[in-house]
């Protein structure tokens, strides 16, 4: 599939974040550009942004450095400086909804509370923005705030590990087969799902 794509990876930057389960995003995207040859160095859009080429397809790397709660500064500005149509664009975030190492990829959809994808979208205008979100399991206080920006423990850190590398082989079947296939590929059913028939 040819043409030009932007993977956006979400998290805050510094030492003080890495790996966190608010990080996911930008380690599912580190690992893919590492396991295709690529770096993430560049300074631009106030991000750190990387280009890479798989197959005939030009693909855009980004990981805005403005923390979450403004990463659709970061978004917006390379979307319109590659005047990047929104179905060429996914981005990667944590998702409290998900189990430990669930993946699930959609087309469009609301923020759900993240408050990055939040701001893309108000960036945006739109929420009609593909996304990859990466299971990170849910916080038994209320306040998820302490939760999300904890590290994993024994338990869930290999889950979460082994989703950053589904998601990436999610990425790679995106840029070269379409969204229709990644998400029939990669999409798993969440256990704590309810049936659509259910009250």
């Amino acid at each position: 599939m040819t043409g030009l794509r932007m993977i956006v990876g979400l998290g805050n930057p510094g030492r003080d974040y890495i790996g966190t389960r608010h990080n996911v995003g930008f380690e599912v995207v580190d690992g893919f550009a590492a396991k295709l040859g690529a770096t993430i160095e560049q300074k631009k859009f106030n991000s750190l942004f990387g280009e890479m080429l798989v197959d005939d397809c030009k693909v855009l790397l980004l990981k805005p450095q403005t923390f979450m709660n403004l990463s659709g500064q970061a978004v917006a500005t390379a979307a319109g400086f590659y005047k990047l149509s929104i179905s060429d664009v996914m981005v990667v975030a944590d998702d409290l909804a998900l189990l430990p190492g669930m993946i699930r990829i959609r087309p469009s959809g609301s923020a759900g509370g993240h408050n990055g994808l939040k701001d893309i979208a108000d960036r945006l205008g739109t929420e009609q923005f593909a996304r990859l979100r990466v299971g990170i399991g849910s916080s038994i206080y209320p306040d998820t705030r302490d939760y999300v920006l904890s590290r994993p423990g024994s338990e869930d850190g290999p889950l979460i590990k082994a989703a950053t590398g589904k998601a990436q082989d999610a990425l790679l079947c995106w840029i070269r087969h379409g969204l229709p296939a990644a998400m029939n590929r990669y999409n798993e059913k969440n256990i704590t799902d309810k049936p659509k028939d259910s009250q």
